[in-house]
């Protein structure tokens, strides 16, 4: 059975990794992944739900029974292996490239819409 101390360490050392690589501030676990929104995998962030119910919960040991506690290393895991691979350099130029990119093509869009334009009303 899981200990709510060592329940806490843990949630404290994915909290950390939250800010550490998606620069998350704010309170603790809960607080980061709320603010982490649509940043995060669906199972990821299932597998941080889970911890912080379990957090919830650690203080009532009848409540804490519901938990499997091979889940929640798993779930523990999962997230710390996730986070350790995001890169947050390659996450920002690739934000970069993509907000470059779609106004490259709505700059084609508008010129091909002015060019056929200009081609219908005979000016070309």
């Amino acid at each position: 059975m899981m200990t709510a101390e060592g329940l806490a360490a843990r949630s404290a050392s994915l909290a950390r990794l939250f800010e550490k690589k998606l620069k998350l501030r704010g309170g603790g676990l809960e607080a980061k992944l709320n603010r982490a929104g649509r940043r995060l995998p669906p199972r990821v962030r299932r597998e941080a739900e889970l911890l912080v119910a379990a957090e919830r919960a650690a203080g009532h040991p009848r409540l804490m029974r519901q938990f499997d506690p091979a889940a929640l290393d798993a779930a523990h895991a999962g997230c710390a292996r996730w986070l350790r691979g995001v890169d947050l350099r390659r996450r920002r130029r690739d934000r970069a490239l993509n907000l470059l990119a779609a106004n490259v093509f709505n700059l084609l869009i508008v010129a091909g819409a002015f060019v056929g334009y200009l081609v219908w009303s005979g000016h070309l």
